[in-house]
């Protein structure tokens, strides 16, 4: 056996079995993890791979970085059999993939496009951080050398394979349409065959062992995305958008609720912190990272993947304690995800506005994680900011986060001419008025706007009145499992009574809960946000705006209709029907809007970090001159209020709700 085949053989053999080795290991500790089942619809799950892992679909939502990554990736994707055929060549000398006749030469020349592209992108991607510099790739010393470590090894790949191309054709004499690597004959090569022979070995060498190194350098770089991503959106959930996975509160033998260390975690959470590229995108897209909050999520799921190399290989093992540690240093085994690695107040900054899920572009869950890691600190610690125990005793109590009395929750329609649905039972929609809809003195004003509209357009439909109770969304993402479904089985108890088929909400969260969660509690109704329900009227004809209003509007997005929901469409289409309106957006609109600050039950809270988040958003709006600024959400219409005020735009501009502008101008 010729040496150079022996030596490569060795290398192969080393190669492969350490990085089985480290695989092994990777798996071993993804199986600390909790049970999830994410083998369902094979099909649907595929799909989104295409889309999502190959398409790089959502790194195009920044097109210019998108482009860069998208190129290097399909790069190495085309340029996989360029690998193969030179470990060929290392078995076997003179090795081609010309077998495939005529689909090589094609294949060849997409393969050197490819190197191209991949070249000019890793030159741009170092240009853009180290002299462009985005906030985002500011990382710390140890996570930039790793980044550059790995773009210099692409950078190496591809040259190496261009001078072992150059050199094969200058021995050969055969061009073989590789217009990019014949460029480099002259570079290469210096017009002898043993020249040409010694630029080949030392190029092939050197691009095996490089191919080789970065290939076991991954699992223990930030980069093991490269080899986790496909998976990691593969199984991404499949649950509808935005519901949150339930904990079975009445299992037996369950001591222990939410998370508190990475074996409370599923194995498919642990693999997102394996999957965490660290790029960025969730944080830059955070409203509370964007006002100066602790809360960063690429940092929640770095943290996770730094527990679990922490404590991973010790339960692994069995070990139970750390004989290495001091005696004024915790432990592996005394320290925990959250307190040691994650704060409270970290995790109590998310507004659960899913911007880093919409963001992620390997769909990392980081919304459900610190959710559960919420629900350890409420279900086992009782540790939440203190402001929020007056909201759970009033659910408790008045089934409303305010002190209003149950019994006031109908008040509203006093005059109205509205039926209970315990004296309609035969009755086509049940209106969710909702907590705010039945208590808050400005949203109450939408609640009588969105009947008025509908009894114009002559729907049957009727309340639940004192029978309602509040949908458990903020209990529920503030971590209270518990009292959440308290509520939600109460509340599916009394519609199932009522055997409702279609219920019609003003409130996204309601919207949101009714409609995705309740399924789970047997609670399966038809559910529409009441803008949809309005741009559905409107299309019937059975509600024609006929008032001019001559105003310039804005309209906010609510993550829970928009984000969670895709409700984009129906409130602009509102509000473009009345005539003399002047939409304009904000910068930041659509799927990429800000959050007004109030999700995840931080409506109920205070801000007592850096500056206040709906303070940001309506500076977002006033900046659009609009003099309304256009809600659909009662949480974000007193949001923007109240960032009016404090703005002293009050006289200036008004915050309406979407039904409000489309009843007055449906006024004669």
């Amino acid at each position: 056996m010729p040496t150079k085949t022996l030596a490569f053989l060795l290398v192969l053999v080393a190669s492969f079995s350490f990085f089985g080795y480290s695989v092994r290991k990777l798996v071993l500790l993804l199986r600390i993890g909790k049970e999830d089942d994410r083998f369902d619809a094979p099909w649907l799950r595929f799909k989104k791979m295409i889309i999502v892992a190959f398409g790089q679909s959502k790194l195009f939502r920044e097109f210019i970085p998108g482009i860069m990554h998208a190129l290097i990736f399909w790069g190495f994707v085309v340029l996989l059999l360029a690998v193969i055929e030179a470990i060929g060549q290392g078995v076997i000398p003179g090795f081609s993939l010309s077998i495939l006749g005529p689909f090589y030469r094609p294949l060849i020349v997409v393969q050197e496009f490819f190197v191209g592209c991949v070249i000019l992108s890793v030159l741009f991607a170092l240009y853009r951080r180290y002299v462009i510099r985005p906030k985002r790739l500011i990382v710390d010393r140890r996570g930039q050398i790793d980044a550059t470590l790995i773009l210099v090894a692409i950078l190496l790949i591809m040259v190496s394979m261009l001078g072992q191309n150059a050199a094969r054709m200058d021995l050969t004499g055969n061009v073989e349409s590789r217009f990019l690597s014949a460029l480099f004959i002259p570079l290469f090569v210096g017009g002898t065959s043993e020249t040409a022979n010694v630029v080949y070995e030392i190029c092939w060498w050197a691009h095996i062992v490089l191919v080789f190194g970065f290939l076991n350098y991954l699992p223990y770089s930030k980069h093991l995305h490269v080899l986790t991503s496909i998976p990691n959106v593969y199984f991404s959930s499949t649950r509808p958008k935005g519901a949150l996975r339930t904990i079975n509160l009445e299992e037996e033998g369950v001591e222990k609720f939410g998370v508190s260390d990475v074996d409370d975690l599923t194995w498919k959470q642990l693999l997102d912190g394996y999957t965490c590229t660290e790029c960025g995108r969730c944080t830059e897209s955070c409203p509370a990272n964007l006002t100066g909050k602790l809360l960063s999520p690429r940092k929640i799921i770095v943290d996770i993947r730094k527990r679990l190399s922490e404590k991973g290989p010790s339960m692994i093992e069995g070990v139970t304690h750390d004989s290495n540690s001091t005696g004024t240093e915790k432990s592996s085994n005394q320290k925990s995800l959250v307190h040691d690695y994650i704060t409270p107040e970290e995790l109590f900054a998310c507004t659960t506005c899913m911007a880093c899920v919409q963001e992620c572009p390997v769909n990392i869950e980081h919304v459900d994680a610190i959710v559960d890691m919420r629900r350890h600190l409420v279900l086992m610690e009782s540790n939440f900011p203190p402001e929020v125990q007056s909201l759970f005793r009033n659910l408790e109590s008045n089934f409303n986060p305010w002190a209003f009395s149950s019994s006031s929750r109908a008040d509203w329609a006093e005059g109205l001419n509205v039926p209970l649905l315990a004296n309609a039972p035969q009755t086509d929609v049940l209106f969710w008025v909702g907590c705010a809809g039945s208590f808050d003195n400005r949203y109450k004003k939408v609640s009588v706007a969105f009947t008025k509209l509908m009894q114009q357009a002559d729907v049957k439909f009727a309340i639940l009145g004192t029978e309602e109770k509040c949908s458990g969304d903020s209990a529920r993402r503030i971590g209270n499992e518990y009292l959440a479904q308290t509520l939600i089985k109460e509340n599916v108890a009394t519609l199932n009574k009522y055997k409702v088929k279609k219920i019609v909400t003003s409130c996204p969260h309601c919207f949101h809960t009714l409609k995705k969660e309740y399924p789970e509690f047997g609670g399966n109704y038809e559910v529409m946000h009441h803008t949809d329900f309005l741009a559905q009227l409107l299309h019937e004809g059975r509600i024609k705006p006929v008032r001019e209003l001559n105003v310039n509007l804005t309209y906010h997005d609510s993550c829970y209709l928009g984000r969670y929901n895709d409700v984009y469409d129906a409130p602009r289409e509102l509000l473009e029907s009345v005539q003399g309106t002047n939409l304009v957006e904000m910068e930041k609109s659509r799927s990429k809007g800000m959050c007004c600050g109030a999700g995840g039950g931080r409506m109920w809270m205070e801000e007592k970090e850096g500056k206040r988040v709906n303070i940001e958003r309506t500076e977002q709006a006033l900046a659009t001159n609009a003099t309304v600024i256009s809600t659909a959400c009662p949480f974000c219409m007193t949001m923007m209020t109240d960032g009016v005020k404090a703005k002293e735009m009050s006289e200036n501009v008004q915050v309406k709700d979407v039904s409000e502008i489309l009843f007055e101008s449906a006024q004669p």
